[in-house]
């Protein structure tokens, strides 16, 4: 199951105690107080991974807790730290207040790291507390307790390009198709319930990385359908790829879908459509196809879609190629759409 929003309380550990003790050794009747100091308690962490892809891991996750600190001992000896809790998030992951849905962190790269909450420092033993008019001091204190927060973890997906489109339009099959992973598919609405990546990697080792999110329908920014529940994932993308079901096969036209969909991104987020983009027209091998790319070419002259039918694995190379020439570091990046 793919988990891209979660709620977690999170708490680090409580500082150890200091102790009251006494030197108690031969011939040394008056030794002096001798305890030791608590331990600090163990810090939240949360690093990003490029080896996780999902929040999976905290679906029944309610309450996190790091280790408490060690007690001190006698003869001074010092309480061990409590161990830290690392929690491993995927890259894209936005931390956020509960409460207020501030952002208080985004994650983005491999290996960055968040001190969330701090633990408690230890409790001081009564040996620090001996003077030389009080010198046999008879109390410690406790540990201080560790720091709260309740969060809110949300992941936008990091990648190089977004696959957007109706429902039933070819989406999923044109990711297995161009980055040759497999992919739920089927001929209804819907089939994808929760976003899919892949990658295609050419023959000198250059990713281009892509995310096919679920199908969004018309009154999609009003939380139609699976609605504003997978947008987000589109917003990090760097490129989009309107995918068009160019077969007319429920019972509307590529020119139609296209006009939605980019209504749908603007009502959303309106900087979504200032995103480099081209048009793919699939499911070219049905009979009617051959009308709706015509009529599409009618309404928008300017474009320029690729015609493919992904389900045969025909016009799939040449998008392979643009994908390829298409540099996310080149400044003129925005200018590269169609073919």
């Amino acid at each position: 199951m793919f988990i891209d929003r979660v709620k977690v309380r999170l708490e680090a550990g409580k500082g150890g105690n200091g102790v009251v003790a006494w030197r108690r050794e031969k011939y040394i009747p008056k030794g002096g107080p001798c305890g030791g100091n608590g331990g600090k308690g163990g810090s939240v962490i949360i690093v990003a991974d490029e080896q996780i892809y999902s929040l999976d891991w905290y679906r029944h996750k309610r309450v996190l807790k790091a280790d408490k600190g060690k007690d001190g001992g006698t003869n001074l000896r010092q309480g061990g730290k409590g161990k830290d809790l690392e929690l491993k998030v995927p890259c894209g992951t936005l931390i956020k207040d509960k409460e207020t849905g501030e952002v208080l962190h985004d994650l983005t790269e491999s290996g960055q790291r968040v001190v969330l909450c701090q633990g408690g420092r230890g409790g001081i033993g009564n040996n620090h507390f001996k003077t030389p008019t009080r010198q046999a001091p008879n109390f410690a204190t406790p540990g201080k307790e560790g720091e709260s927060s309740e969060i809110e973890l949300e992941l936008k997906l990091i990648a190089d390009v977004g696959l957007v489109g109706y429902p039933n339009a070819g989406k999923s099959t044109l990711l297995s198709a161009l980055a040759d992973v497999k992919v739920k598919t089927g001929a209804y609405p819907f089939t994808t319930l929760h976003p899919n990546l892949g990658f295609i990697q050419y023959q000198d080792f250059h990713r281009v990385y892509l995310a096919d999110i679920p199908g969004i329908i018309e009154g999609a920014h009003d939380n139609k359908g699976l609605g504003l529940e997978f947008l987000r994932h589109i917003e990090r993308t760097r490129l989009l790829i309107f995918v068009l079901d160019a077969s007319g096969i429920d019972g509307r036209t590529p020119a139609d879908d296209y006009r939605v969909l980019r209504e749908e991104l603007a009502k959303y987020d309106t900087e979504l459509l200032q995103k480099p983009y081209f048009v793919v027209l699939n499911k070219t091998d049905a009979e009617e196809s051959k009308d709706h790319i015509e009529d599409f070419t009618r309404h928008f002259p300017e474009e320029n879609p690729f015609q493919t039918c992904a389900e045969l694995g025909e016009g799939v190379q040449p998008i392979r190629d643009q994908l390829k020439s298409f540099s996310l570091d080149d400044e003129n990046s925005q200018s590269v759409v169609g073919y």
